[in-house]
C-alpha cells in the first residue's frame, strides 16, 4: 500500500510509472504545501497555483531524485517558497481575501465584525508582510510552518547561524513596527523603504 512507503520510495515508485505513488505523495504534501503558499504570497487563489506548480516540477523533477540527498520536505518547501517570493515579487502584498461561502463572512456587516475580532492578528500580519523577503519567508518557515532552525535554513539554503540573524533582525524589525503603531508600504520587492534586507 502506498500510504506506507517513505517518501524516496514513493518517488522511486512514481518514476517506474505507479500512478498511486505520485498520488500518496500529493496527499501526503498537500496541505502543507498550500498552507505555506497561502502564508506567503496572501492569497489563495496564487497559493493554488504556486502548489500545482509544485507538484508539476515534482513529477517532471522525480526522474533526477536522489535518494537520501535531501529530505523531500525540504524540497517542496524550497520550491514553494521560491515560486511563492516570486508571485509575490511580480504582485506586491495583496489584500487578505474573505471566503464569500463562509458564513461568518456573508454580509459586509459580519465581515466587519471578524476584521475588528482579528485587528490585533491583522496588525501583525501586516507586519509580517511588510518585511523584506528574506526576513518575511524565514518568520514565515519558523512560526508557521513549524519547521526547526536547521529545517528552514536548508530550505532557504542558507547556514543556521546566517538563518538566525535573519530571525533576529526579523523579530527586531516587527517590535518596532508593532510599537509604531502599524506597518509601512511594502515595495514590490518585499522590502519597505530602502533599506532592504543584505542576508
Amino acid at each position: 500500500m502506498a500510504a506506507d512507503f517513505p517518501d524516496d520510495e514513493l518517488v522511486a515508485r512514481t518514476v517506474a510509472g505507479e500512478s498511486a505513488a505520485f498520488e500518496e505523495l500529493v496527499r501526503r504534501h498537500l496541505g502543507s504545501t498550500f498552507g505555506l503558499a497561502r502564508r506567503l504570497t496572501g492569497t489563495e487563489s496564487e497559493a493554488e497555483d504556486v502548489t500545482q506548480e509544485v507538484f508539476t516540477r515534482l513529477w517532471l523533477k522525480a526522474p533526477a531524485w536522489r535518494p537520501g540527498a535531501a529530505r523531500l520536505t525540504t524540497w517542496l518547501y524550497r520550491v514553494t517558497a521560491n515560486l511563492a517570493v516570486d508571485a509575490w515579487r511580480r504582485r506586491g502584498p495583496a489584500a487578505v481575501e474573505l471566503d464569500p461561502e463562509d458564513p461568518a463572512v456573508g454580509t459586509v456587516a459580519a465581515a466587519e465584525e471578524a476584521l475588528e475580532a482579528d485587528q490585533e492578528q491583522a496588525r501583525l500580519g501586516a507586519a509580517v508582510a511588510a518585511l523584506p523577503e528574506r526576513q518575511r519567508t524565514a518568520v514565515t518557515l519558523t512560526y508557521t510552518s513549524g519547521l526547526s532552525n536547521a529545517e528552514a535554513a536548508a530550505v532557504m539554503e542558507v547556514s543556521v547561524k546566517a538563518f538566525e540573524a535573519l530571525l533576529v533582525r526579523a523579530k527586531r524589525e516587527l517590535r518596532r513596527r508593532l510599537a509604531d503603531g502599524g506597518a509601512p508600504e511594502v515595495s514590490r520587492t518585499g522590502g519597505a523603504g530602502a533599506g532592504g534586507d543584505s542576508a
